[in-house]
């Protein structure tokens, strides 16, 4: 068997693929190891005439043309379970960070810019009391859930479909169903956790944001085409939201300029999965579903198509 790569992955996470050729051609390759942030377009696909299986190095699809793998009978997979911690870790870290401020005074203090020490001055707002609002509860919204609740944060989501009653029994804790009105009207962080697809592109809009409380703040760790980022920079600029945390951006590697200036946006270069622990995890992910295809089990594969 032959696989190839888009990007060069850790080595260690490989070990039980070994006994094949790996990093071979693309036009030789059985197999393509594919990530977020290299397309695998049309023209790859059909330029690769012995490929069987695309299996992506990440929970998320959209860079890769899932027509042309169903045109082509290729079979495409992910890797949803190594990214939820990780995932769910920065979502957390990013809205206390936000909220906090602890960016804005670390840059201010390295620039000789920050308030003077005292009492009153350097306030930020607190995440114990407050009410998390997600949208897309499944398995890293959940994870991002529990951490809140250990912090004294009440939990509201939006789904398609509210979670069943077993789903909410397991979770081990309370979180109300609403519709998305409902929680951008209630929410004070209002986190975004659901996959990409054209259906949600600016789920996040100038309407959406007007809807918002001008104290609440907009996470997003999921995908940047969800948030219309012209109208993110004039709601933040205006002070129709207090402030937003993003690992994700409309125009990806791209960032709004404006974005750059303002003190009550926190910005990471999309490492929502993005440890050491994490990526290994992944990659060993990436080997069972390339195991369990060469052995024919289609029941063990994290199958996307």
């Amino acid at each position: 068997m032959k696989i190839a790569f888009t990007t060069s992955l850790p080595a260690e996470g490989f070990v039980r693929l070994e006994q094949h050729t790996l990093y071979a051609p693309l036009e030789e390759a059985d197999v393509l190891v594919s990530t977020f942030d290299k397309p695998v377009m049309r023209e790859m696909i059909m330029s690769a005439p012995h490929l069987q299986l695309v299996t992506n190095f990440g929970v998320g699809f959209n860079n890769i043309d899932l027509e042309a793998c169903r045109e082509r009978g290729i079979r495409v997979t992910n890797t949803p379970q190594p990214v939820i911690e990780p995932t769910a870790e920065l979502a957390f870290a990013l809205m206390h960070d936000v909220a906090r401020r602890t960016a804005e005074f670390d840059r201010k203090l390295r620039q000789g810019k920050a308030e003077a020490f005292g009492v009153m001055n350097n306030l930020s707002h607190s995440l114990y009391g407050k009410t998390l609002g997600i949208i897309g509860m499944g398995r890293i919204g959940q994870a991002l859930a529990r951490r809140a609740v250990a912090s004294g944060m009440s939990i509201i989501y939006h789904n398609r479909r509210p979670l069943g009653d077993e789903d909410i029994r397991r979770l081990g804790y309370e979180a109300r169903y609403m519709s998305k009105e409902e929680l951008l009207e209630t929410a004070d962080f209002v986190s975004l956790n659901l996959p990409y697809t054209p259906e949600v592109k600016h789920l996040i809009g100038e309407r959406e944001l007007k809807m918002m409380k001008n104290s609440a703040y907009l996470i997003n760790t999921a995908r940047g085409a969800h948030v219309d980022e012209e109208a993110l920079v004039e709601a933040l600029k205006g002070g129709v939201i207090a402030g937003a945390a993003m690992d994700v951006y409309e125009h990806e590697p791209q960032i709004h300029p404006e974005l750059l200036t303002l003190d009550n946006v926190v910005l990471s270069p999309h490492t929502g999965t993005g440890t050491w622990e994490g990526r290994i995890a992944m990659c060993e992910n990436v080997c069972d579903n390339i195991l369990a295809w060469e052995r024919k089990d289609i029941d063990s594969m994290d199958i996307v198509l």
